[in-house]
């Protein structure tokens, strides 16, 4: 390890050698620091490209002896979803990769249906100092409130799952809400006949607060008018998610609304909903939702559920590590808006999925 950091130290004093510069002057250029003037940085970088050098980065960790924080604010994996098992798979395979350069991951798991655990750990993050923040920003006000935080703390945070604009994030890696929204519409929209009745089903305690649901909701009506297209929308917002009050309150909506043609679920629970189109023999009716899920799986084989929108959650949780390592250990920073696809899964391509 000794010669290594040699080599490295040598490597450097070259450069500055070649450059006519000091050490500290270079190690700018390779942190992307400034202090140094335009023609001596282009200087020192043709130096660079003409060795070939590449920083010893593990090395590099280890002489500074410091080591590095990263805290993951997400919600904890549910009875009524396994969601966040995913981005945790990812998280963990990124954590995994980089642990050797001194780099730390401690997860603070909330629940979804309570704010207040949310607000607990946020507060747990920022006395602890942490040196970067993976957040799912699930309730806007109070993810924004964290949000400011970091930044007059200085403390690089990225978003996964749902973004909050305006909000100086080191980067955003997940879904286009909207869009994801709007490409249900437009599916449905091939298989439906013009006047159709559809039923968009909202399943969350915080509906109201909780971002990715709404925005997924507005690219749906989003299609239909911007398209002109005349189907009508009727909505309901299912508060309490165990299924014996999902189960009634769609008794309820059947008892009055008899000619709906298809269901769109907005979120990943969308397994509550088929199953109560498969205990109640409804399988007529068109069932539109969203992840890859196991519950979710095995209602898309049983043809209860049709299609399921997803798009990669184990990657998000795995680039919103890396993007963090990347900033603080390079100084390297990731694109600022970074869409996962929007994939289309059917009971014909899941297994390839």
């Amino acid at each position: 390890m000794k010669h290594k950091e040699e080599k490295e130290l040598v490597g450097v004093k070259e450069i500055a050698r070649r450059a006519n510069v000091s050490i500290a002057t270079v190690d700018r250029v390779l942190h992307n620091r400034s202090g140094v003037s335009l023609k001596t940085k282009e200087k020192i970088e043709a130096i660079i490209a003409d060795l070939d050098y590449k920083p010893n980065v593990f090395a590099r960790r280890l002489a500074s002896k410091k080591i590095l924080r990263l805290a993951v604010l997400i919600p904890q994996v549910s009875n009524e979803t396994a969601f966040w098992q995913a981005p945790l798979e990812g998280i963990a395979k990124a954590q995994e990769e980089i642990r050797n350069y001194g780099i730390t991951v401690e997860n603070f798991l909330f629940d979804l249906n309570d704010i207040s655990t949310f607000e607990k750990y946020t507060k747990v993050i920022l006395e602890s100092e942490f040196d970067g923040v993976l957040v799912a920003p699930v309730f806007i006000n109070e993810s924004t409130q964290f949000a400011n935080k970091c930044q007059k703390l200085k403390i690089p945070y990225v978003f996964i799952n749902s973004d909050i604009p305006n909000q100086d994030s080191l980067c955003y890696i997940g879904p286009n809400l909207y869009q994801s929204g709007y490409m249900g519409a437009h599916l449905l929209s091939y298989i439906l006949s013009e006047n159709s009745k559809i039923l968009l089903i909202n399943i969350s305690k915080e509906i109201d607060t909780h971002h990715h649901l709404l925005r997924k909701e507005e690219g749906f009506r989003g299609y239909f008018a911007e398209n002109n297209k005349s189907y009508e929308v009727v909505k309901i917002d299912i508060r309490q998610t165990d299924y014996e009050s999902v189960e009634k309150q769609l008794n309820e909506v059947f008892s009055q609304q008899k000619d709906i043609k298809a269901l769109f679920v907005t979120n990943s629970r969308v397994s509550s909903v088929a199953k109560y189109i498969q205990e109640h023999k409804l399988q007529h009716l068109l069932l539109l939702g969203f992840d890859f899920l196991p519950q979710n799986i095995d209602f898309l084989k049983k043809n209860v559920i049709d299609f399921l929108i997803c798009q990669k959650p184990q990657e998000q949780g795995y680039k919103a590590i890396i993007a963090l390592y990347n900033k603080l250990v390079h100084n390297i920073n990731t694109e600022k808006i970074n869409f996962m696809p929007i994939d289309i899964i059917s009971r014909e391509n899941f297994m390839f999925y």
